[in-house]
């Protein structure tokens, strides 16, 4: 009897496709253009594949940087809780598609028990104590007539490929956030080179105004005027000393060390500045991971829209219970012990205040935040790019001037030092040629440090190799209707377009 009512079950439910009030996804339009704005001679639109994927860093040609951000990948919490996350919602999901299948179960109940003398319809032959041996099994199953259930596997599914995309945001921003350090304490240590040779070139200018002073050459205005450019050189190395610990502390944490025991030696290092492919506006909607990610949440919040609609309609289970009763006298399992049930249950809720129609519109307002969420974040993309693009081209312009006037300063203070020891100008002409020729030193450090920067963002905001099909696409659970519009994600449009409708869908 138990295999007929099992075998009843799993007949029926095939049967039942039943439909869906979701309404039919589209993503949101968002505005795009043929190339970007700020796209000039420096930097060149070429195909994304040229990005490197997953060690995009490589392009700055620094082992030590490849070093950290592996160490990165590995160690850091702040990845350690987004990848936590993302199981979260993968768990979220499985315990959503539990729900298309029936519910099975068993239970043994072995009791001994004794009846009240008083107890109500009791007749007088009645024992008082007796045993109760019960064996049954149950399966039950919720028909999915409404797509309730059919909707919430599919926002499950929506938030999974959203935490995915989550995951690799999350990635990649601390690695860009490493990286940007990184190039912020070597340009510190490049600024402290140059401070490095110019304390020891203002300490020989210093000698010789005191040579020339002791001799009466030089008044004891150039004494003091050369003493206060070399102090003033040494305070200033103090500070950015001070800078790049804290650039050092901050690279310890991204990496997961202490900072007490980390430590990056100081060094000159001569890092590329990599031409950054990125390729056409609309490509940005497959490599952004928080746009896909945005996308999917508004695919979700759309879904939701039919579990809140099916609400309004009654729920139709199909029960069964078989199983075996005695008084613990023979055996349990035999013919005469034998007891069963089956039938369906139909339940509605017929007042309940307006708590469905708060329920839908709520659902109808979220939706409505998350596509506002998804546009905003195409066009926080597409801001970020030509940022980036601007800074690239124009600080690729002033790095060009500036290295003239570094070469122009530096031999302004040789001709005002020669022209000081020939007696021809005073000290103070020697004072502004070194003050003029620093500035112009730590002004082109700046600028190549910023170009550098610029690139680390510019990766970051095309993606950083990072596509739409990196990530899982669980899309075929979900019922939803084609309507990706022109220039978005290639996965997002298969997605919308794979799985199959169902009847009442509207």
């Amino acid at each position: 009897m138990l295999r007929r009512v099992f075998c009843a079950a799993a007949c029926v439910i095939p049967l039942v496709g039943g439909c869906s009030f979701a309404p039919d996804y589209k993503v949101p339009p968002t505005p795009t253009t043929a190339q970007f704005k700020e796209a000039g001679n420096w930097t060149m639109g070429t195909p994304a594949d040229q990005i490197s994927r997953g060690a995009w860093w490589t392009v700055f040609g620094d082992s030590r940087l490849n070093k950290l951000e592996q160490e990165l990948d590995a160690s850091n919490p702040n990845l350690a809780v987004a990848l936590a996350r993302y199981d979260e919602a993968q768990a979220y999901l499985a315990e959503a598609q539990a729900g298309l299948f029936p519910t099975l179960g068993t239970d043994y109940d072995p009791t001994r028990n004794r009846q009240s003398n008083n107890r109500p319809l009791r007749s007088a032959d009645q024992p008082d104590v007796y045993t109760s041996n019960t064996f049954d099994a149950t399966v039950s199953y919720e028909l999915d007539l409404w797509g309730s259930v059919r909707n919430t596997v599919a926002a499950g599914a929506a938030e999974a490929e959203a935490g995915s995309a989550l995951l690799a945001n999350a990635k990649l921003s601390l690695e860009a956030q490493l990286a940007e350090s990184y190039l912020e304490l070597r340009g510190l240590d490049a600024q402290n080179s140059v401070l490095a040779n110019t304390v020891a070139a203002y300490r020989r200018a210093y000698k010789m105004t005191v040579d020339r002073h002791t001799g009466g050459i030089a008044s004891g205005l150039d004494v003091g005027r050369a003493q206060t450019q070399l102090e003033s050189a040494r305070a200033e190395a103090s500070q950015y000393v001070a800078q790049r610990a804290l650039y050092e502390h901050a690279i310890a944490s991204l990496v997961g060390q202490s900072s007490s025991s980390f430590a990056i030696r100081a060094a000159v290092v001569d890092i590329k500045i990599p031409n950054v492919p990125v390729g056409l506006p609309s490509t940005l909607l497959q490599r952004r991971p928080d746009i896909a990610a945005a996308e999917r949440q508004v695919a979700a919040a759309n879904a939701e829209i039919g579990v809140a609609r099916a609400a309004f309609f009654p729920n139709l289970t199909l029960q069964a219970l078989a199983g075996f009763q005695n008084t613990g006298n023979g055996s349990l399992l035999t013919a005469p012990n034998l007891f069963w049930t089956i039938g369906p249950n139909l339940a509605m809720t017929l007042f309940e205040g307006g708590l469905r129609h708060a329920q839908l519109d709520l659902a109808k307002s979220e939706r409505n935040v998350a596509a506002g969420a998804y546009r905003a974040t195409v066009l926080q993309a597409f801001q970020d790019v030509e940022d980036n693009l601007a800074l690239l081209n124009h600080l690729a312009n002033a790095a060009t001037a500036q290295s003239a006037a570094v070469t122009a300063a530096s031999h302004t203070e040789d001709l005002a030092l020669d022209r000081y020891r020939l007696g021809a100008v005073n000290y103070l002409e020697v004072v502004t040629a070194q003050t003029a020729d620093l500035e112009a030193k730590q002004s082109a450090i700046n600028i190549d440090t910023n170009r550098r920067i610029a690139a680390v963002r510019l990766i970051k905001a095309v993606g950083g190799g990072w596509t739409t099909a990196d990530m899982p696409v669980l899309a075929g659970l979900d019922p939803r209707a084609s309507g990706a519009v022109e220039g978005q994600s290639t996965r997002i449009a298969t997605s919308c377009s794979s799985a199959p409708t169902h009847g009442c869908s509207r």
